[in-house]
């Protein structure tokens, strides 16, 4: 990959203090984030669900991902950021405390569905923060610094987790309940407002109509739905296909806790280097990776195995994450920046919806083998649309600095 235009200044400039609350925020969100990787096992063992309806719980969860992030990106543009983030941290404790508690399957289904639609509202509303309070030079360091931060919380936390749930699954939904309330406090007290003010006699254009007749957006929103597909089956077939290797909860919080490992010590390390590469074909090979990583459990069967998977496809999250939201920044027009983050962010909705459903289906009817391997060339075939999309996103970056978007 070529180097691009855009990197990151020799000697940083020092970030604003309301991005370090964001960072605090993150940090604080992802350490007790217990629930979801433990929600399938949960809805199994302790509710005693079949797997593929398990999935469909999980999917759930996905389908108010897709409907939040739409959301939180209409309101973090028309009534605030800050208002949006303090929405979803103080809404998602209260539906964690409720799904834990639920017995009846309505009940389960509704109460899934509101962790989904309430606990990504804020995605959008932070991602458009970042470039509202930010130089597009400054965006890389910036959204790396915060997956960083959040993956520094998930490495201890899903360690964390795998123990606690041996005392039991209601503490998860507590303790996760909790770290919400202690973010939305951060933001409430560190985080003013940054949504970008319109000129005198100007409105604020309609979200959709612009989306869909942006055509080159839409393709990779498309192409990031078959990304977050393949990165779900981390959260859902992955525990399941392990379990049916022998393996305890245990192994797989420790498993998993290794993709959090290696983001905190790796990502540091190269995000600068990142940041000198072309911008979107990193995101094509990040994507390739990712899948290839899974697709390593089709011939694995052992925790070193597993845990080799776990550490070919968080390199390639590296570079996805690292990137994505610079790139999205990039090309998104200023007075629908929140719109477009939501509508990007849709996408990890929409592969929380499918992922689940195919992984665990697939599981369940074709076996492992066949499951990973699916994955894999699904891996490809992204691989190859994102990287021909590419000069698109160039252009679309340089009209937009040109027009001073």
């Amino acid at each position: 990959m070529s180097s691009a235009a855009t990197t990151v200044p020799g000697t940083p400039r020092a970030l604003p203090r309301a991005f370090w609350a964001l960072w605090v925020c993150q940090l604080i969100n992802r350490l007790g984030s217990f629930v979801q990787p433990f929600l399938v096992l949960y809805l199994t063992q302790d509710r005693h669900l079949t797997a593929s309806t398990a999935g469909a719980v999980a999917a759930a969860v996905g389908g108010g991902s897709v409907v939040s992030q739409l959301v939180g990106g209409w309101l973090s543009d028309r009534f605030g950021r800050r208002v949006t983030m303090l929405m979803c941290f103080f809404g998602t404790a209260a539906a964690l405390i409720l799904l834990g508690s639920a017995r009846s399957m309505p009940m389960i289904w509704a109460t899934a569905f509101a962790v989904g639609l309430l606990g990504d509202l804020f995605r959008p509303a932070v991602s458009a923060t970042v470039a509202d309070l930010l130089q597009p030079g400054e965006r890389v360091r910036a959204y790396g610094l915060l997956f960083w931060a959040i993956n520094l919380g998930f490495s201890i936390s899903t360690v964390s987790a795998g123990v606690l749930a041996s005392l039991g699954y209601g503490l998860l939904f507590w303790l996760n309940a909790a770290s919400s309330v202690v973010a939305g406090i951060v933001i409430w007290t560190m985080v003013p407002e940054t949504r970008p003010t319109l000129e005198e006699g100007t409105s604020r254009r309609p979200l959709l109509p612009v989306v869909l007749r942006d055509r080159m957006f839409l393709t990779g929103v498309l192409i990031q739905v078959g990304y977050a597909t393949i990165y779900f089956q981390g959260y859902s077939t992955l525990p399941l296909a392990m379990a049916g290797d022998g393996l305890s909860t245990s192994v797989y919080g420790t498993v998993m806790a290794l993709n959090g490992v290696v983001i905190v010590v790796l990502q540091p390390l190269v995000v600068k280097r990142l940041a000198t590469y072309d911008r979107p074909k990193l995101v094509a090979v990040s994507m390739l990776i990712v899948g290839l990583g899974f697709g390593i459990g089709a011939v694995v069967h052992n925790w070193w195995g597993y845990a080799l998977s776990v550490v070919v496809w968080t390199i390639g999250e590296i570079g996805f994450a690292a990137v994505i939201g610079a790139v999205l920044a990039d090309i998104a027009p200023s007075d629908l920046r929140g719109g477009y983050m939501g509508v990007a962010g849709m996408a990890f909705g929409l592969g929380a919806v499918i992922g689940p459903l195919a992984g665990t289906n697939a599981l369940q009817n074709l076996g492992a083998t066949t499951t990973w391997i699916g994955v894999a060339v699904l891996g490809v075939i992204i691989f190859i649309a994102q990287y021909a999309l590419s000069p698109a996103i160039h252009r679309r970056t340089a009209e937009n600095a040109l027009s001073g978007e």
